[in-house]
Order: structure tokens, then C-alpha cells, then sequence
């Protein structure tokens, strides 16, 4: 398919979207058939722009004319309406895209807050804006309404972008991760339990027939709930499940935000829901930016810096684990301990920054012929370690012999050599210091043969 036929593709369905998003919304106009506060289409669209690209707009523009044309505008009033829609949903990606992150806006909370301001407060002021401007104009008895109007088209637009444009875009940049079953079930909890508490919130079961008892705080465990225990992409949908019975119980003039008029209801009931999707994607996406900031310090708590493999600790931690292995299944593993025999003469002739290379070179043929079951790591200054679960000593021994002459043969100057030392468990010890101290008494006992006639090759060499 060619970059045209897409792109008309992406057009087509993005006015369907609109279209079928528009014509629900519209159902719960009560104060103007044009006006609505519950406005689900313009989050798709923003949604969609963000994400496909700001040329798809001719989608909002024919959806919205359709909308409009449909319900109870004539052809003038529709094309102006659907103009400023457009507009406003273009207007909104740009701001988004250049101030909030664009389709990543949900990733820091910084950015969160500018999504909400830009795409939720300023740029719903152009549709509201120019649709009411056009009703006035096709019909000026509506003038004495025309703030009222005003306000329910923005905050319903607004609400949209704020409650609805969220999902599809954690949804779309979120990559999927498999659950384990108790996940599940929790997940599986927490909407019911959102379902649960919306529905006695919102109607007369916990207030004996008393009018707006103001028992909206009750949702705030449930919503933090979801920011806490799960993510971003889940807190945005936690907001989506709890409107189902908040809007369904407003209008049925049930809930702490029913007034006279289902129209000012609604209005109340969206200005909660704006604030509360805010506040939980805002404080999901905090909790899982420091989940991956402590999960990144975990790693890095056992790794060395200068070669990447892993440090004194990772070395414990491996060997520990490792022992309690081999206890349970009768195997042997083997624990080699390799010096970089000269490194201060390297230092000495060459100069830090050269024998800090020689180290990272020793780790990288660590690197390239360990196992992936096996576990290179720097034991300190110029010693390294490599632990090889379920094998013997003739396989340790081979693994060294080849690492050493690669080693020795990659053609860089120094050439480098290593002393080696093995021991293998249970043979040689049982513990994590028996085995480490087994492995340096033979490295030592290689490393004195080495000394005597160990000299560094020249430039020329």
C-alpha cells in the first residue's frame, strides 16, 4: 500500500472514530444540541494525531462536519463548527508535541501537567470559541446562553482530553507485559472494586435518600490503588471504568454533583474527573519513574564501571547462590581467578589510561567467551573472577586456555598475559571464602612462575 492509500486509510477510520465518538457524545447535550459536556471524540483525535501524524487532520475536519450535519446544523454552521474542531484538536498536537513530549506526554508528570494546560485548557478554547460564535451568528436568540454554552463546550472538551486522550496514548506507547496470575486477579479487583464504589457513590444506597452528600473522596484510595500497585496505562484506565457509574448516577440525579439541570450535573461531575486523572496518572507516573530509577541503582550496585561486568558484590552474591544450587542438585561448578600479570609496569611505561584499556580488554574476552549461565566479574584492582556452574575442572581448564590465548594474541600492544588459579566445589572448599581463597593460592603459585621472566614488548613488537 502506497504512502497515499495509507494515509487515506488513517483519514477514513479517524472519521469514523470522530463520527461515532461525536454522535455518543451529543446524546448527553442537554443545554444545546451542539453542546455537550461529555465529548469523547476530540481525546480520540488528539490521540490520533499525536500518535499518526498531524496530516491525518482531514479525518477530524470530515468527521466532525458530519457530526454536526447529522444532529441539527445546517450545512454553514457545520463547516464552521467542524473548522474550529479541527483546529482545535491540530492546535492541541503542536502544543503537545512541542511543550509536553508529544506522544511520551505521559512519562513525567512535569509533562503531564503541561498536557493537561496546553491540551486541556488552552486550545479547547478555539472550537468553543468559534462553534459558539457560529450558533450565535445562525441564530441570535441564543446570545443571552451563549457564556453557558461556551463553558460546556470547552470543559466537555476539555474532560476529553484530559480523561480520554491518556488511555489511547499509554495504551499505544506502553509496551505489553505478561502478568503472572496474582497480577491478574488484583487488576481483576481493582476495577470491580472501581465499579463497585461508583456505583454506591454515585446514588442514595450509603446516604438514605439525602441529595448531594459529598462522599466523592471515597474513589481517591481506589484511584491511588491503581497508581501504586500498577502503572500509568492502568491509573489512566482506572479514571475511564470509575465515569461509567459516576456519569450514569449524575444523571439519574444521584451522587454528590446532581444539581437541577443534568447539563450543570455533568459539568461538576466532569471537573472531578479532570482533576482525579491528573492527579493519578501524575502520581503512577512518579511511582513508576522511581521503580525503574531503583531497579537501574540495583543493577548498577553490581556492576564495575570501568570494565561493565560485574563487581566484588555481584561476584558474593553469584558464588552464594551457586553453592546452594550445586547443594541441591549434586553438581560441581568451577571458580577461576585470573591476575593481569604486569598491569603497574603498564601503567608505569604507558600510562593509566593504557593499562585502565588493558583491563577492559581482559573484560571484554571475559565477556565474548563466558556462557550465558556463566558470570564474569572483577574481583578487584587487576584480579578478575569467572564462576561456571555444572562443570568440571578439565572444562574450567580449557575455557582459561582459550581466553588466555586470545588474550594474548589480539594484535594490541601490550600484549597482555594472566596468571590463573582454579577451584571447584566441593572439592576444594564449601564455601564462599574456601573457594575464593583455594583459587588464589593456585593463582599465586602460576602468577611467581610468571614473575621471573615477564617483560613488556616495545612499540615495535
Amino acid at each position: 500500500m502506497n504512502n497515499f492509500a495509507h494515509r487515506l486509510l488513517g483519514i477514513s477510520i479517524l472519521a469514523a472514530f470522530y463520527f461515532a465518538g461525536g454522535k455518543l457524545g451529543l446524546t448527553l447535550a442537554f443545554l444545546n444540541p451542539s453542546a455537550t459536556a461529555v465529548w469523547p471524540a476530540l481525546g480520540i483525535a488528539l490521540a490520533a494525531l499525536l500518535i499518526f501524524g498531524r496530516d491525518l487532520w482531514p479525518g477530524v475536519l470530515l468527521g466532525a462536519f458530519l457530526v454536526n450535519l447529522t444532529t441539527s446544523g445546517n450545512i454553514s454552521t457545520s463547516v464552521t463548527i467542524a473548522v474550529g474542531n479541527t483546529l482545535e484538536a491540530v492546535t492541541g498536537a503542536f502544543l503537545i508535541h512541542r511543550f509536553a513530549g508529544g506522544r511520551n506526554a505521559m512519562k513525567r508528570s512535569s509533562d503531564i501537567f503541561r498536557f493537561a494546560f496546553l491540551g486541556g485548557m488552552v486550545s479547547t478554547t478555539i472550537a468553543a470559541t468559534i462553534g459558539v460564535w457560529s450558533l450565535v451568528w445562525a441564530d441570535p436568540t441564543l446570545s443571552n446562553h451563549a457564556l453557558s454554552i461556551w463553558e460546556t463546550w470547552w470543559l466537555g472538551d476539555a474532560a476529553s482530553i484530559i480523561v480520554f486522550a491518556p488511555v489511547f496514548l499509554l495504551w499505544n506507547s506502553t509496551s505489553f507485559v505478561r502478568w503472572r496470575l496474582p497480577v491478574v486477579l488484583e487488576a481483576l479487583g481493582l476495577f470491580a472494586s472501581l465499579i463497585v464504589i461508583g456505583l454506591l457513590v454515585f446514588s442514595n444506597v450509603l446516604t438514605s435518600g439525602l441529595q448531594n452528600y459529598p462522599l466523592e473522596f471515597l474513589c481517591i484510595p481506589f484511584l491511588i490503588w491503581a497508581a501504586t500497585r500498577f502503572g500509568p496505562r492502568e491509573a489512566a484506565l482506572a479514571t475511564i471504568v470509575l465515569s461509567g457509574p459516576a456519569i450514569w448516577g449524575t444523571l439519574n440525579g444521584f451522587g454528590p454533583f446532581a444539581r437541577d439541570t443534568d447539563n450543570e450535573s455533568l459539568l461538576l461531575l466532569q471537573a472531578f474527573l479532570c482533576v482525579s486523572a491528573v492527579m493519578t496518572i501524575s502520581l503512577a507516573s512518579e511511582v513508576s519513574e522511581r521503580r525503574r530509577t531503583e531497579r537501574e541503582a540495583r543493577i548498577l550496585a553490581g556492576v564495575d564501571r570501568l570494565t561493565g561486568l560485574g563487581n566484588y558484590r555481584k561476584l558474593i552474591d553469584t558464588l552464594e547462590l551457586e553453592i546452594k544450587r550445586a547443594e541441591r542438585t549434586k553438581r560441581t561448578f568451577v571458580v577461576i581467578l585470573m591476575d593481569l600479570d604486569g598491569l603497574k609496569r603498564i601503567n608505569d611505561v604507558y600510562g593509566h589510561q593504557v593499562g585502565n584499556q588493558a583491563l577492559c580488554r581482559l573484560a571484554n574476552v571475559l565477556k565474548l567467551h563466558s556462557r550465558g549461565i556463566d558470570t564474569p566479574a572483577r574481583f578487584g584492582g587487576d584480579e578478575f573472577a569467572l564462576v561456571l556452574p555444572e562443570c568440571g575442572l578439565e572444562f574450567a581448564r580449557s575455557i582459561a586456555e582459550r581466553l588466555s590465548e586470545h588474550l594474548a594474541n589480539d594484535g594490541e600492544v601490550p600484549a597482555l598475559r594472566v596468571s590463573i588459579g582454579y577451584s571447584v566445589f566441593p572439592h576444594s572448599a564449601t564455601t564462599v571464602d574456601g573457594l575464593i581463597r583455594e583459587a588464589d593460592r593456585a593463582l599465586y603459585v602460576m602468577k611467581h612462575r610468571h614473575h621471573s621472566n615477564y617483560s613488556l614488548p616495545t612499540e615495535s613488537a
